[in-house]
This record gives structure tokens, sequence and C-alpha cells, in this order.
């Protein structure tokens, strides 16, 4: 089988919340590789491009101003079907429906505080 990268995000509350180490635990036991990672202060004009599809929208505006109001930790992730294996990890958008046992089940807020993006293409 062969590998793919992909990118996930880890966002600003699980930063302030203290989640990084133990997001980055759970990758790692499930065989995932970190082949990237830095920590990063998000710009708006960052934050514009990577919400891109959304302006326009309602909930655009509060996700920049969120996305932007702390740090990120940005990873590039290597494995067999890393990008289906991510994505299941990281639960449904809505912290409120993701399953218990998911990173936003877990320890996610509501869906403009889900902890994690997780890209659904290879990047």
């Amino acid at each position: 089988m062969q590998k793919e990268r992909t990118f996930a995000m880890i966002k600003p509350d699980a930063v302030q919340r203290g989640f990084i180490g133990e997001i980055i635990s759970r990758f790692e036991k499930k065989g995932i590789k970190i082949v990237a990672m830095k920590l990063v202060a998000v710009d708006r004009n960052l934050a514009e491009k990577h919400y891109g599809v959304h302006k326009g929208k309602p909930f655009f505006e509060p996700t920049v101003q969120y996305i932007t109001s702390s740090p990120v930790v940005a990873m590039v992730l290597e494995g067999v079907n890393v990008i289906e294996m991510v994505r299941g990890m990281t639960g449904a958008t809505d912290p409120q429906k993701a399953s218990m046992g998911t990173i936003r089940g877990d320890f996610g807020q509501f869906i403009g505080r889900n902890i994690i993006h997780a890209s659904d293409g290879k990047d």
C-alpha cells in the first residue's frame, strides 16, 4: 500500500487548553508519522485564504477572528490511508455530534471551537 500525506491543524482552542500533546500522541499511537510540524501565528491574509470557500457566509468573519486569536499547530501527516484515518480520528465537525473517543468528541466544545482541522484531500 502506498503512503499518502495530508494536512492537519490543531486550532487555537486546543492550543489554549493544553491539548497539543494529547492530540499528537493519538496520531502517533495509530502509527501516523508527523513529517512536518510548526507552531504558527496565523495572520488575517492566511486565514482568509484557508477559509476562502466560506467567504460571504455568516460564519466566515467569526472563523477568521477565531483562527487568528492564538497560535495553531500546523502538521503534515503521513501514512497508509492517512486521510481517511485522520478524519475518522477527528470526528464530526460539530463536537456535539462527534462520537466519544474522537478528538472532537472528547475535547471539542461547540462547532465554532472544534479543536482540529483535518484536510479531506492530499495537501
